[in-house]
């Protein structure tokens, strides 16, 4: 796929201009920093495997992307990140103002792109899922230092705020082969199920990686007061003496116990519990690939899945 995510960035560097230099300086730095482009790629795979090779997949890969790194932007504000892709986070270099009215810059220009495809159905997918993840934005707001939030609750939210635009991503290239509608069920299940084992090996790594390779400082969920599933497995294994520690530096968001608090995710299982669910996701998707002709793409789909579970960053 090397060739044709050279295509995208192409199309993301060039749907970036602005004359206002502000905003050329912030956009191109983030998108500068590189990352996995996984949802991108999730546009253009679907569409290649279900017969789809019209430009407009790139349009669409690069839509996604913008309005990806929009929410990045919008989050690094909200939860006061400092590293993002092991370099500064935008609103560290530039400050939290210019950071979201670049954020709100990258959704518009991202309208405009979708609003080019000249497809209703995809503004439909856009439209209906930039919706999902403000929701799901608010929510996780609403779930800071919770230490009592249901897992059902933390589950909705990574639905909403992460697997959401992979879901639409996938959909995205079904709606564009002009697929079934039963067979563009099957890839927006598919790209659900992969943003939530994407998100919950993400929180495990919280726990479980090193800085270096993250490209994120380890411990920032707990700074931030997020109960992920690691700790709320954790908090239900626990002894009272560990539940009374996880509880308090999820109320806190105690970073310097951070150690003791590892410790506890270990001893729990709770690191194995989480990698288990994300099994579980990948095997949906899996599953949900059968809806599709075997070839080169559907393989790479495949491939995808172990490499999302199997990560270290």
């Amino acid at each position: 796929m090397a060739p044709e995510m050279a295509e995208v960035d192409a199309l993301i560097r060039e749907r970036l201009r602005s004359e206002v230099v502000l905003i050329d300086q912030i956009s191109n730095y983030i998108i500068g920093a590189g990352g996995k482009r996984i949802r991108p790629m999730l546009v253009l795979l679907f569409a290649n495997a279900l017969g789809f090779h019209g430009r407009e997949r790139f349009e669409l890969a690069a839509t996604v992307e913008f309005i990806h790194t929009a929410t990045l932007l919008h989050d690094d504000v909200v939860d006061e990140s400092q590293l993002r892709r092991g370099r500064d986070t935008a609103n560290a270099r530039f400050g939290n103002a210019a950071s979201v009215l670049v954020g709100d810059f990258l959704y518009s220009r991202a309208f405009q792109m979708m609003v080019s495809v000249d497809r209703m159905r995809v503004l439909a997918v856009l439209a209906d899922a930039t919706n999902v993840i403000a929701e799901g934005e608010v929510l996780q707001l609403m779930n800071m230092h919770d230490p009592d939030i249901a897992v059902a609750d933390y589950l909705r939210v990574i639905r909403f705020k992460t697997a959401k635009l992979f879901e639409a991503s996938a959909r995205l290239g079904a709606v564009l082969a002009k697929a079934e509608p039963a067979v563009e069920e099957a890839c927006a299940d598919y790209g659900r199920a992969l943003g939530t084992a994407f998100q919950l090996v993400d929180d495990l790594l919280d726990y479980e990686g090193h800085t270096a390779e993250l490209g994120k400082n380890v411990g920032d969920d707990l700074r931030e007061g997020k109960p992920t599933l690691p700790l709320l497995v954790a908090m239900e294994r626990g002894s009272n003496e560990q539940r009374a520690l996880i509880r308090g530096a999820i109320e806190h968001g105690e970073v310097d116990r951070l150690g003791e608090v590892v410790e506890v995710v270990r001893a729990t299982g709770a690191l194995q519990a989480t990698r288990e669910a994300a099994q579980a996701e990948i095997e949906r998707a899996e599953r949900c690939l059968d809806a599709l002709p075997h070839s080169e793409y559907r393989s790479a789909l495949l491939h995808l899945c172990a490499l999302s579970l199997h990560r270290s960053h």
